[in-house]
């Protein structure tokens, strides 16, 4: 069971979606990228699970592996953890021709990412993800990234891989919220491009009971959404127009993240962006009330909480830190309908009623959630 999906940008690429694939990292990667030297970047909870299936392949096609484990979660997407990569990379003598390998989550795939775009101002590297989140998202298009004081993902380049490796076998050690945090970026793509896939999810939630009765349904709906974005990827692969519509929820998102010092996961922050935009929307007469209603029955199927305690003004001031604000607005995007989206330019203050709207609005479904009032009951 394999699904190979092509990413045609400047320099095309392929994501291999399937089972028993981290035993074919080495050969991937030969064809790929060639090389002599392979560093490979994990964490110490995903190195012990992973690392020696990919080290055992990497060798076998002649690579000389050196591995490198960080500490889990964002911080490890700092200016100190990516220097000392750097100066590892440059004590091993890496050459341009030699390869990273990102084995783990999107943390591990930003940092990585970063380290090759920047380390003698590029070299190759395969992504392979081992979350969710990773797989269906981050993994895919090139954006790689670290963490500033001031906002999440503020330096970074744009450097696509020579292959990504999602091999859906390694979901099965991921805790339950972490394979949530993941599904709030299917959820994503279903509303912004496909109204079948959203429907579908209604019926059959991706979650990991359908992991283990039916591996076959959950391969298939990844690779469902690496092809949604693959399209949106190739026909924007710098981000000036299309593949803004990937940043459904995640102003909002980005803000409570950062508002709750990371403690919140990334897929349920860009959940509760999701619904407090959609929910801000409909009061703004632009999108039909059933979507929030829709998006809030399905985070909360697959799930994903919709409360968050964090601070509407700490929010605020987080998102202004985004890279999709330009002066004095933000880029929104908009649901019009499941499966249609649109780009918004904000001004400040008008971006400050819509969070305050949309996070009032999160909270009651909340607390109708909680609660079991009825709908009528809540102020949205």
């Amino acid at each position: 069971m394999e699904y190979a999906i092509n990413i045609d940008v400047a320099s095309p690429y392929t994501v291999h979606v399937g089972t028993f694939l981290l035993e074919e990292t080495g050969a991937i990667a030969r064809e790929s990228c060639g090389g002599a030297q392979a560093l490979v970047i994990t964490d110490s909870t995903v190195g012990p699970l992973f690392g020696q299936p990919v080290r055992q392949s990497l060798e076998t096609q002649g690579y000389t592996v050196h591995m490198e484990m960080v500490a889990p979660g964002e911080s490890s997407k700092s200016g100190a953890v990516y220097l000392d990569l750097l100066e590892k990379a440059a004590e091993l003598e890496l050459a341009r021709t030699d390869i990273v390998v990102a084995l783990g989550g999107g943390v591990v795939g930003d940092l990585a990412g970063f380290l090759a775009a920047s380390y003698m101002r590029g070299i190759p590297y395969i992504q392979v993800p081992t979350t969710l989140l990773a797989m269906v998202d981050a993994s895919i298009g090139g954006k790689t990234a670290i963490n500033l004081a001031a906002g999440k993902n503020l330096a970074g380049a744009f450097w696509q891989p020579r292959a990504v490796i999602a091999d859906v076998g390694c979901l099965a050690t991921l805790e339950d919220a972490q394979f949530a945090d993941g599904c709030a970026e299917v959820i994503k793509h279903a509303v912004i491009a496909d109204a079948e896939l959203f429907g579908e999810l209604e019926a059959t939630p991706l979650t990991p009971g359908l992991l283990k009765s039916d591996l076959a349904r959950a391969a298939y709906l990844i690779a469902r959404n690496v092809d949604i974005k693959r399209a949106v990827v190739s026909a924007d692969e710098r981000e000036t127009s299309l593949r803004k519509l990937l940043n459904f929820g995640h102003s909002i998102g980005h803000g409570i993240e950062a508002a709750s010092g990371y403690e919140l996961g990334h897929g349920r922050c860009v959940g509760v962006g999701m619904l407090a935009i959609a929910s801000a929307s409909v009061t703004a007469g632009v999108c039909p009330a059933d979507v929030p209603d829709r998006i809030a029955a399905l985070l909360r199927a697959h799930g994903l909480p919709l409360n968050v305690d964090v601070d509407t003004q700490a929010v605020y001031e987080a998102a202004l830190h985004d890279k999709k604000r330009a002066s004095d607005s933000i880029d929104l995007v908009v649901p019009r309908s499941i499966g249609a989206a649109a780009i918004s330019h904000a001004p400040l203050d008008e971006f400050k009623r819509i969070l305050e709207v949309g996070l009032a609005c999160t909270e009651a479904y909340a607390r109708e959630e909680k609660e079991t009032s009825s709908p009528e009951e809540d102020a949205c």
